[in-house]
């Protein structure tokens, strides 16, 4: 609960910038105790971009305002980043400093979405969107989240140990052309497939070791396209002759990277 015991403070509200259609709105709920008696009020209004807004005012003299619950629904067509802040002579103490997402309220509770589901979240982590358990560093036992859907986003490359994976899928961009020099990167994803359009010079990803992907060469309706790769170990040092037969000619390549070094290994003529 936030108290208000001088005639100089109050509860504000910025945004971050202004609102792309509608500003988001609010409701406050308090009570004034007098010390003889307690009454209760409200207040409510709509945001106005970056200009500070007034949620609970400030109380009467030998008052104190006990705000009880604040509201503040995005209503926008886009999120907006809200600054709380407890306001005590137009010196400001941030309270939060929020993101809301179109339909998301926050509360003195916390935030729900749109479905009025609380919205419970880890750094950038939304635990109402994530199954399964989340480890703790440092000796903890995990966290266990609810049912859900959604995606986990790990920054700054983080390393996993012994993690136990039940199925998995890797990306597989779509399908693209070659012409005659490609340079391999694994940035979209690790299963890779290229249309032989022209012969072709492949040039590997910077070797990191532990890498490794896939990669699907067909032939086009001409057929007899060959494909070179700069920097790759082959079994016996040789390099794969590719299937030559037009439009069906279909090879499958793996390499991994071991020691900064590229492997590659091949199955041919897929029918």
């Amino acid at each position: 609960m936030l108290i208000l015991d001088a005639t100089t403070k109050s509860i504000v509200v910025a945004m971050s910038g202004a609102a792309s259609t509608t500003n988001p709105s609010f409701v406050s709920a308090y009570s004034d105790d007098t010390g003889t008696s307690f009454t209760e009020g409200s207040s409510d209004g709509a945001l106005n971009g970056t200009t500070s807004v007034t949620l609970v005012a400030s109380p009467a003299s030998s008052t104190r305002r006990l705000v009880k619950t604040i509201y503040i629904s995005n209503t926008d067509t886009s999120a907006v980043t809200l600054t709380i802040s407890y306001n005590d002579n137009s010196t400001l103490r941030q309270i939060v400093k929020v993101t809301l997402q179109v339909g998301d309220t926050w509360s003195t509770d916390g935030t729900t979405d749109s479905s009025g589901n609380l919205k419970t979240v880890i750094g950038t982590v939304n635990l109402s969107n994530v199954s399964g358990t989340l480890a703790v560093a440092n000796g903890g036992t995990g966290v266990t989240t609810s049912t859900g859907t959604g995606s986990v986003v790990l920054g700054n490359t983080p390393t996993l140990t012994t993690p136990v994976i039940t199925g998995y899928t890797e990306t597989a961009p779509a399908i693209t052309n070659s012409s005659t020099a490609v340079t391999l990167s694994l940035s979209s994803g690790t299963v890779l497939s290229y249309t032989l359009t022209g012969n072709c010079t492949f040039t590997m990803p910077t070797a990191t070791s532990g890498t490794s992907f896939i990669l699907k060469l067909i032939q086009d309706g001409t057929g007899s396209r060959t494909a070179t790769f700069t920097g790759v170990k082959w079994p016996s040092g040789t390099a794969p002759t590719i299937t030559t037969t037009a439009s069906t000619g279909l090879d499958i390549l793996s390499f991994v990277c071991i020691n900064s070094v590229w492997y590659g290994t091949f199955a041919q003529a897929f029918a």
